[in-house]
């Protein structure tokens, strides 16, 4: 029996039943069956991203084709060692794209060291976790219920490491004594007190971490305050979001002894063998970031505030409205009225508007997020600019609106898309 059709108890009853649906049909198929159902569903992720449905989700981006096409480069060999000391032979090549790499990640956000063998930010984060704690040490991280990401607590790579997560700051730190202090989560709007955090982490002996998974591209492109300048001793991010790479993680140091960790932690340690083909992407991207990454962080500042605006005149709440919403390229919009922020996200996907859920520091929604987080990575990169925001906005209200079938506004939606069809901000095209 296949595993995929063995019961799982653990697993959401809808996940299981589209598990079981899918993995019974592919054990019924023949080879040629199933090439071709991979083919079909390959197209139809094409036409859902490129063609149909505008992507709202801060946790996504488009990617440089240029980049992309370093993915399927026949990069797929094995790389373990270092540059110049390789253990396979006839790597001469790849292993001056690794050096390549690093060296522009370095650059970009002004580190004396970068790690990019890493396969993802949750593994980025539990690098740091290992150069900086070891198991049953407490780290002190934000909570999930106002954006802290999943990867700092107990159900993440903190938790499976064996920490202890606490999510309050001076009077617990010198309470539990933290061997880290985390920074950055999955929802970030105004610039994070880095330097007092530091001073903080100072008193009681603690690294500071700043997770830049979200952020990577505001401070890439200079449009956010520098952790590692304003003290964070380490930073970690994943690469594909408001970063516009590929799939993979990154970590930066100015710290040479974290950095000989890490290297460790590297090989011999969990990566060993990496992706070299996501290791030419990634420099690719790094490319991009030195020629256009100044704009592109900008008009994502710029486009999120202007569809924030144009939401709130529209009469959608937006949160910290106050405080004018977002210094960021993402926003938040409570859900409770809307019954949640994921029932609300598969309400916009019928009208082909691509959001999820968040915490948000607001009553809660029971079941579900009590936000729905909104970003612009990706709509700016396909060229959406402040100026289109009115009519974008229109469709998200409408879309938002109980009282309207969002599957209406879904081909209108896909109508007014189809000018925005080519990827901006790369060496290429950088406006």
């Amino acid at each position: 029996m296949f595993p995929a059709l063995s019961p799982r108890s653990w697993v959401p009853a809808p996940s299981e039943d589209l598990v079981r649906r899918v993995s019974e049909a592919t054990a019924a198929d023949s080879p040629a069956g199933i090439l071709g159902e991979l083919d079909r569903l390959v197209e139809q992720n094409r036409t859902i991203h490129d063609v149909d449905a505008v992507n709202l989700n801060p946790a996504t981006n488009a990617m440089n084709p240029r980049a992309e096409a370093m993915l399927s480069a026949q990069l797929g060999r094995p790389s373990l060692g270092y540059p110049g000391d390789k253990y396979e032979m006839g790597l001469e090549a790849i292993e001056r794209i690794e050096i390549i790499a690093a060296e522009l990640a370095a650059e970009v956000f002004s580190a004396r060291h970068a790690e990019v063998r890493v396969g993802s930010g949750a593994l980025a984060n539990l690098y740091a976790f290992m150069a900086t704690c070891k198991p049953g040490d407490t780290i002190i991280a934000p909570p999930a219920d106002i954006g802290g990401h999943v990867t700092h607590h107990a159900p993440g790579a903190a938790g499976m490491y064996g920490i202890n997560t606490v999510p309050a700051l001076r009077t617990l730190a010198h309470e539990v004594r933290p061997k880290l202090i985390t920074v950055g989560g999955s929802l970030n709007l105004f610039p994070h007190p880095i330097s007092a955090i530091r001073g903080i982490a100072d008193e009681v002996g603690a690294y500071v971490l700043f997770d830049a998974a979200h952020l990577c591209g505001m401070i890439a492109g200079k449009a956010w305050p520098q952790p590692l300048a304003e003290g964070a001793h380490l930073m970690t991010m994943s690469t594909y979001k408001s970063l516009g790479g590929p799939p993979s993680g990154l970590a930066v140091t100015d710290d040479d002894e974290l950095a000989q960790r890490l290297d460790v932690i590297a090989f011999p340690g969990l990566t060993a063998n990496f992706d070299a083909g996501k290791t030419a992407a990634l420099a690719v991207t790094m490319v991009d970031w030195k020629v256009a990454g100044a704009d592109y962080a900008r008009a994502m500042i710029d486009t999120a505030q202007a569809l924030a605006a144009e939401l709130a005149d529209r009469s959608v709440e937006i949160f910290a409205a106050g405080r004018g919403g977002t210094t960021s390229h993402q926003f938040g919009i409570p859900a409770a009225s809307y019954g949640g922020g994921q029932q609300v996200a598969h309400r916009l996907r019928k009208a082909n508007l691509l959001a999820c859920g968040i915490g948000l520091p607001a009553p809660l929604v029971e079941g579900d997020m009590n936000g729905l987080r909104i970003g612009t990575p990706e709509i700016v990169r396909r060229g959406m600019r402040p100026a289109d925001m009115p009519e974008l906005a229109g469709f998200i209200a409408r879309g938002l609106d109980p009282g309207t079938d969002p599957e209406q506004v879904a081909p209108e939606v896909s109508a007014w898309r189809k000018q925005f069809d080519s990827i901006h901000f790369t060496a290429d095209n950088p406006n």
